[in-house]
C-alpha cells in the first residue's frame, strides 16, 4: 500500500491536510488550465478533493489517488460546462444576452492562451492533459474516459485548430 493509501486510512486529523498539500498544487494547475479562472480552479480542486477523499476507501486502486483526483477534476469541469450551457440557453430564451469580455492582445503567449480557451472543452482538456500534464496517450484517454485513439484524435484536431488560428492571426 502506498504512503497516500496508508495516510488516507489513518485516523490522524493532519493526514488529510498533508494529502491535500501534496496534491493540490498540481491539481490547481490542471484546473486553471481547464477553466482559465483562478477562483473557479480553486473551487474545482476543493470539490474534487472532497469527493475523492470521501470515497477513498471505496476506490478500486487506492494507490492511484492522483489519477482519481485528475479524473474527478475533468469530470467536474465538464459538468460545469454543461450547466453553463443550460444557463446560457435559458438566458437566450429569456431574451437576455450574457455580456462578453475581450482581453487585449498583449503578446504571443496571450494569443496562444486565447486560442486554447477557444477550443471545444474536450479538445482543450485533451491538450492540457497531454502536453501540460505530460500524460501518455493512454493516461490522457483514461482521464477523459475515452479510447486512446479518440484521445489522440482530440489532440490532433485541437492542434490543427490552434495552428490555423495562430497562422491566421499572424498573417
Amino acid at each position: 500500500m502506498t504512503e497516500d493509501a496508508q495516510q488516507a486510512h489513518a485516523p490522524a486529523g493532519g493526514v488529510l491536510a498533508d494529502l491535500y498539500e501534496r496534491h493540490a498544487p498540481a491539481a490547481g494547475r490542471l484546473a486553471y488550465l481547464l477553466t482559465g479562472d483562478r477562483v473557479l480552479a480553486e473551487d474545482l480542486v476543493q470539490e474534487a478533493f472532497v469527493r475523492v477523499v470521501g470515497r477513498f476507501r471505496h476506490l478500486r486502486v487506492p494507490d492511484a489517488f492522483e489519477a482519481y483526483l485528475r479524473r474527478t477534476i475533468v469530470n467536474l469541469h465538464t459538468s460545469q460546462l454543461r450547466r453553463r450551457r443550460l444557463e446560457r440557453a435559458y438566458l437566450e430564451r429569456e431574451g437576455r444576452a450574457e455580456p462578453s469580455t475581450t482581453n487585449p492582445d498583449v503578446d504571443a503567449r496571450e494569443e496562444l492562451w486565447r486560442a486554447v480557451l477557444a477550443l471545444p472543452p474536450r479538445q482543450r482538456a485533451a491538450v492540457v492533459l497531454r502536453f501540460y500534464e505530460d500524460l501518455s496517450e493512454r493516461e490522457t484517454a483514461d482521464a477523459l474516459g475515452c479510447s486512446p485513439s479518440a484521445a489522440k484524435s482530440l489532440v490532433a484536431r485541437a492542434m490543427q485548430t490552434l495552428r490555423a488560428r495562430i497562422e491566421s492571426e499572424t498573417a
